[in-house]
């Protein structure tokens, strides 16, 4: 692997299409091996075929980092639909590397980051600092370290670049997927590019990451089953962030728990992720499985929130009164709410009905009050429900214009319910939904645990 990433727009181009021109020559071979093949030759094929070009975007995307490698993350979790059915757990298995861990960058210049940022030698800001990286992301690297007061730290550090990088992605990502229509069909310029382009920037701001974290740690202390590492503001800067270490079961390890333990993960998941958005108003965006760990008490610690989002109350409401609308199958409601918030340019192009089918069909894991056992195809179909071209719905509301706040909402759900189907969880997500909802008392147990703490 290269000791550095690239930065410049023409050589993250050239990556990319690298990539994209070799996928284009597999297909084209793929095509020809498979004349004459019987069904199931031709299965196997096309199953090997996925799975290599799963190895490529874990060594291309998470080698180049940044809005690239985000990408790679996101079809980790959400699958949508791009290899056959009975390959579809390798392939993502194999994609899990870009949230688990991806391709390390050397020490040495990450060393220069941190002494840079800090403004003193790594000895003199930390007692003990491993160089092994425990964790990798998009835009950083984690590392384990002890302060001189004993405590054991969590530091994350910015890949060398990673900002003119960033920049650079921001720029190419379009070109890229335009280059892999055949193998990301339906995720061409449309509201999941323009989010992840807009979104990214805001996390290369650690400072900005520090405060928020430890905000949210303050406002979830003490709670019975939901962890926020504080952040240590002293050694943080705008391109080192360090906060209290947490020891925890990551995401792989979850996936192998019992039913009922991945059912609890679940709930705590929706609780912390939606819950936030529709009671705080303020909530972390990146509900992927790489940002939580299970603990040895129980308790579910959550990582990670440089893309950080605080929605304004009336915004809030209008979300809560479409909610309730559609739940109801109020389909005139649903649509005069969403007409005053400007989501239709003309209002006459849309009806009602499929307004309401389209917002069912996206969101209807917690607004049918059933039991619902979540799988990654339930996920699948909501993502295609929302965004994808290849949508029922697409070609009627194509036309509607979802304001920011309320997109950044929608990536939230569709997160947190792809996340919910890597744990194959089950649950009657309409009883939970129904406490921000309708202000209802909890019926679980965690909800009921979670109460107590507020009052």
């Amino acid at each position: 692997m290269p000791s550095e990433i690239p930065t410049s727009r023409f050589a993250r181009t050239g990556r990319l299409g690298v990539f994209a021109a070799g996928q284009a020559a597999r297909q084209m071979g793929t095509k020809a091996s498979t004349l004459g093949r019987s069904e199931p030759e031709r299965t196997r094929i096309l199953e090997r075929r996925a799975l290599e070009a799963a190895d490529q975007i874990v060594n291309v995307l998470g080698s180049m980092k940044g809005a690239a490698m985000k990408l790679g993350q996101m079809l980790s979790v959400i699958d949508i639909g791009i290899v056959p059915e009975d390959a579809r757990v390798d392939f993502q298995r194999k994609l899990a590397a870009l949230r688990d861990q991806a391709p390390p960058v050397p020490f040495s210049g990450m060393r220069t980051v941190i002494e840079s940022d800090l403004g003193k030698p790594l000895g003199e800001a930390f007692a003990k600092f491993d160089e092994t990286p425990v964790a990798a992301a998009s835009i950083g690297q984690v590392y384990r370290a002890e302060l001189a007061d004993g405590r054991v730290v969590a530091v994350k550090v910015q890949y060398p670049g990673i900002a003119t990088a960033v920049r650079a992605d921001l720029k190419n990502l379009a070109l890229f997927l335009r280059f892999s229509k055949k193998l990301v069909p339906g995720l061409e310029a449309g509201p999941m590019t323009d989010e992840i382009s807009t979104r990214i920037i805001e996390e290369l701001d650690y400072r900005r990451e520090a405060e928020t974290q430890a905000e949210v740690a303050a406002a979830f202390r003490g709670h019975p089953f939901i962890v926020v590492p504080d952040s240590v503001p002293e050694l943080c800067g705008e391109h080192v962030l360090v906060t209290e270490f947490v020891e925890g079961a990551g995401f792989a390890e979850i996936q192998r728990e019992p039913q009922d333990v991945r059912d609890r993960v679940a709930e705590i998941a929706y609780r912390f992720y939606c819950g936030s958005l529709y009671r705080k108003h303020r909530f972390p965006g990146d509900p992927h499985p790489g940002n939580l760990l299970l603990c040895p008490d129980g308790r579910v610690a959550f990582l990670d929130f440089g893309l950080f989002k605080t929605m304004p109350e009336e915004d809030v409401q209008v979300e809560l009164d479409v909610l309730r609308a559609a739940s109801e199958g109020r389909a005139q409601d649903v649509h005069a709410l969403l007409d005053g918030i400007g989501v239709f340019p003309d209002p006459g192009l849309i009806e009602p009905d499929v307004m309401l089918d389209y917002i069912r069909d996206a969101v209807g894991w917690y607004l049918d009050d059933e039991e619902i056992a979540v799988t990654p195809e339930l996920a699948t179909d909501a993502f295609i429900s929302s965004i994808d071209p290849r949508s029922a719905h697409f070609r009627k509301l194509r036309w509607q214009h979802l304001p920011p706040a309320h997109l950044f909402a929608r990536r939230v759900e569709l997160y947190t319910f792809g996340l919910l189907g890597q744990l194959y969880a089950q649950g009657n997500w309409h009883r939970i939904a129904r406490e921000w909802l309708y202000g209802e008392a909890p019926v679980t147990a965690l909800g009921k645990l979670e109460e107590d703490w507020r009052t």
